[in-house]
């Protein structure tokens, strides 16, 4: 299934991505389509961790989600989906939401590449004390309700976000840990619509910050030359 990829970056490449272990926490509107593009990349190991089931509000703008899988776990769903696509695939799923007591019971192997993708403060916490502690790689996403245009979005650090009330309060838990915020991310410096504290979210800024998470992941490994 690879053939139109494997000219790009070569079968080395496609190797070292088949070898690449990978921790994917949410599969939301931005997880989701993080775990669309790694499955049609080549990534064969990859963990996902999400609690959650399928609400028709989800329908807008995650990419699991259709009109007959309401009410169903996303992991199990995401399964289905993926599998159908690379039966290479090696996904384990566990159908868990993450919390400061469970953290070490489910995080406890070493993985290249922690993605991010989840929107609770502490767990995010949790993610880059594992990742540093351990010497593994991680990318945070930030806020991506309440946006509207992906042109907005950018790869950088935490220290350098700006118009993310998420970016903001995660700086400030990692002040009071005393970790450096050079944490990359993906963040969108949009200034948030005024909704009137009412949770909104469309498909457009989630789903190209999913397509962001992967394709870092994914240069990191080809680490292709700079041709502009």
């Amino acid at each position: 299934m690879f053939e139109r990829l494997i000219p790009l970056i070569g079968e080395d490449n496609l190797k070292k991505i088949q070898n690449t272990k990978i921790l994917l926490i949410g599969i939301g509107g931005v997880g989701g389509f993080t775990l669309e593009a790694l499955a049609r990349s080549g990534f064969e190991q990859i963990t996902i961790i999400d609690g959650d089931i399928i609400d028709e509000s989800n329908l807008n703008r995650q990419i699991i989600t259709n009109k007959y899988n309401i009410n169903k776990l996303k992991t199990e769903e995401a399964l289905k989906r993926y599998l159908a696509i690379n039966n290479q695939l090696k996904l384990k799923t566990i159908n868990i939401f993450l919390t400061k007591d469970n953290f070490k019971q489910y995080i406890h192997e070493h993985y290249d590449y922690i993605i991010d993708a989840c929107d609770d403060i502490e767990i995010k916490v949790e993610l880059i004390k594992y990742a540093k502690k351990n010497n593994m790689k991680i990318i945070s996403a930030l806020g991506t309700g309440k946006k509207l245009n992906p042109k907005y979005l950018e790869i950088t650090t935490l220290n350098k976000t700006e118009n993310d009330p998420l970016a903001k309060k995660l700086r400030q838990r990692l002040r009071k840990e005393n970790i450096e915020l050079n944490i990359p991310v993906v963040f969108s410096k949009e200034t948030p619509i005024n909704t009137q504290n009412v949770l909104t979210s469309c498909i457009f800024v989630p789903s190209v910050a999913g397509i962001y998470l992967a394709n870092y992941v994914f240069l990191d490994i080809i680490k292709p030359q700079d041709n502009s």
